[in-house]
């Protein structure tokens, strides 16, 4: 499926469609069982590269990873529990008897950048309870299929694949546009949000809440540092997300025609760079 919004943006890199499927994509690439990966890195590669990746309840690369593709609270497999990660997201384990027997655990394997977010905190957030808030607020979910698969727009089906969202990588000017074109055809000024949480988990748990409004919003991620920090050499250092729920998608495709995208000032500024 072609993008008339990437093509009228002029977008460096591919739309990146999330599926839902039971069936196994051919010539995907998956992360190995239980092994630590970046889920946005596979949608990095996606945008750029034009891969297949896919993930299930043993491949989702990370604890945030898991409970960003829908496969339930995985917060709860992180080492010491809940308990622990909300010291992990907040001031660390250190204090902790049993957060600081796990960290020095983590060390003695040979993860030392592990260890010392585990103890001294990530500190994303002030504290342990506010952390257990944030955590209590996610829209978790367990989705009703084994794998969620992301590929470039360009090899889906619309009539045969369940696609939940697309995302774009984009620079300011192409996120400015975006938005405008989100509430182009609606009467309300908060049709696109901008979630706190991981960078997949925006794509993910977040986009597939807003299937269940009448009128779901755009999102824009990427401010998530940890996840910049993973797909920097990948995506560049200016890069944002914008997730379009489907049905969205569409309706933004529809008012690519007759809109500012073929107008002076938006081709102004688009022969302004570099």
């Amino acid at each position: 499926m072609k993008s008339m919004i990437a093509e009228a943006i002029k977008l460096g890199t591919q739309p990146v469609a999330l599926l839902w499927s039971d069936s196994e994509p051919e010539k995907a690439t998956r992360f190995k069982p239980q092994a630590w990966g970046c889920v946005v890195s596979l949608f990095a590669a996606a945008a750029t590269r034009g891969i297949t990746g896919a993930f299930d309840r043993q491949t989702y690369g990370c604890w945030g990873g898991g409970v960003g593709l829908g496969f339930g609270n995985r917060y709860a497999d992180f080492p010491g529990g809940v308990e622990c990660f909300c010291r992990f997201l907040s001031s660390g384990n250190r204090e902790s008897e049993e957060g600081s027997k796990i960290g020095e655990g983590i060390r003695a394997q040979g993860f030392n950048r592990m260890a010392d977010d585990f103890l001294e905190g990530e500190r994303y957030v002030a504290s342990p309870a506010v952390t257990q808030k944030f955590v209590d607020s996610l829209p978790m979910r367990d989705i009703p299929a084994r794998f969620v698969v992301v590929k470039p727009l360009d090899q889906v089906d619309p009539e045969r694949d369940d696609i939940k969202n697309v995302t774009f990588f984009v620079d300011p000017d192409a996120l400015s546009a975006l938005v405008i074109l989100a509430n182009y055809r609606n009467p309300d000024a908060d049709n696109v949000i901008v979630p706190w949480a991981a960078g997949c988990q925006v794509i993910g748990i977040f986009a597939f809440r807003e299937l269940e409004r009448e009128r779901p919003r755009g999102l824009i991620g990427m401010t998530d540092i940890s996840a910049r920090k993973n797909v920097r050499a990948t995506l560049g250092e200016h890069a944002l997300s914008f997730t379009a729920p489907w049905p969205l998608f569409q309706e933004m495709e529809q008012n690519v025609e007759g809109s500012f995208l073929q107008r002076p000032t938006w081709q102004a500024l688009q022969q302004s760079k570099g």
